[in-house]
């Protein structure tokens, strides 16, 4: 008996693409929000004062996702 093994196919993935979802912005003044490349669906979650968020965003080209 002979095994094969057949290559899974992975989907494209673009990590030039940059999504953020603000979860909160707390009355401190930091934002809650997840970072993900490449898959929408694949994120970390993150904290950032707003002025440090707003950077990070312009840097990074986010796309900005509702919730």
């Amino acid at each position: 008996m002979t095994a094969t093994f057949t290559p899974s196919v992975e989907p494209a993935c673009n990590i030039a693409n940059r999504f953020v979802r603000v979860k909160e912005v707390r009355a401190d003044g930091l934002v809650c929000f997840e970072f993900a490349i490449g898959w929408p669906e694949l994120f970390v979650d993150l904290m950032l004062p707003k002025p440090a968020f707003d950077d990070f965003c312009a840097r990074n080209q986010v796309q900005l996702l509702s919730n």
